[in-house]
């Protein structure tokens, strides 16, 4: 299992960014642990501007809304190197 982080403080930017997220793990059927981390102080210790997304410890996305195609993209591409 994938844990995906989605960092932003609830703006519409970021809400667009959870649903992009949702909608790309239901579309490739895989089991992921969604998170968003709305505290400033967390958010700070990841990224520097926000919307930002990790898949695990590392950061996909920062400072764009990622459309849920480029998000399948990345993840597909993060979950084959974890084989």
């Amino acid at each position: 299992m994938v844990t995906i982080r989605i960092f932003g403080t609830g703006c519409p930017k970021c809400q667009q960014v959870y649903e992009n997220v949702k909608k790309a793990v239901e579309e490739l059927g895989i089991d992921a642990n969604i998170v968003k981390v709305t505290d400033i102080n967390e958010i700070s210790e990841w990224v520097y501007v926000t919307p930002g997304v990790a898949f695990d410890e590392y950061i996909v996305f920062e400072g764009k809304i990622p459309t849920v195609e480029e998000i399948k993209e990345e993840l597909k591409s993060y979950l084959e190197g974890k084989e």
